[in-house]
């Protein structure tokens, strides 16, 4: 949704506040932002950013294994299907911000982690950008509800020194009114594999 309201500002989607440069929504949720460490017998299962209250994680580190996010990924057969299905009892699919916190708490490799996020099932589809400890550990999983539709993994070999996701799926162009893709690409291959 693109608008106007009728003081002549311009929102986009979840409200783009002009004199600010912001997202309405950011600002709100921002003083509810905290930097958890998830401990284990004193010692640092995982790091996360999240929001206070909230029980899921959509970010976070294992400290000397594995980096993972995870993003919306827009689908006609989403997560309000997912959610309708668990409501009315049908409960094989996992919610994406529990797996995430899951496999941040669980998994014991890299390859663990991509293993448990390429198989489990989801309620809804998903990007999982996660980034390993040795080189060429990265890639970016793009799921369907059911199943792993694409894992672009790091392959400096045949120059793919980088791996970015921007909520659509790289072998589709973006929509047209939300292209920080081309802007992403150009900017990190400007920037380049030096810095």
């Amino acid at each position: 949704v693109c608008s106007y309201d009728l003081g002549g500002r311009f929102g986009l989607f979840l409200g783009w506040n002009i004199q600010n440069s912001s997202w309405t929504v950011t600002e709100l949720l921002r003083p509810l932002v905290v930097n958890l460490d998830f401990q284990k017998n004193n010692k640092s299962v995982f790091l996360s950013t999240t929001f206070a209250g909230y029980v899921g994680m959509l970010t976070g580190m294992k400290p000397e294994t594995f980096t993972l996010t995870m993003n919306e990924r827009f689908n006609l057969d989403g997560g309000y299907i997912g959610v309708l299905e668990w409501i009315l009892g049908k409960r094989d699919g996992h919610w994406m911000s529990f797996l995430t916190r899951s496999v941040l708490e669980n998994a014991t490799s890299y390859e663990d982690a991509k293993n448990q996020l390429t198989k489990t099932k989801l309620l809804a589809p998903a990007y999982f950008i996660l980034g390993g400890n040795k080189s060429g550990e990265g890639c970016v999983i793009t799921r369907a509800r059911a199943s792993s539709l694409d894992v672009w993994e790091l392959d400096v070999k045949q120059g793919s020194w980088y791996v970015l996701e921007t909520n659509y799926d790289r072998w589709k162009p973006p929509l047209f009114l939300d292209d920080r893709r081309t802007f992403a690409v150009s900017s990190t291959n400007q920037i380049g594999r030096a810095h």
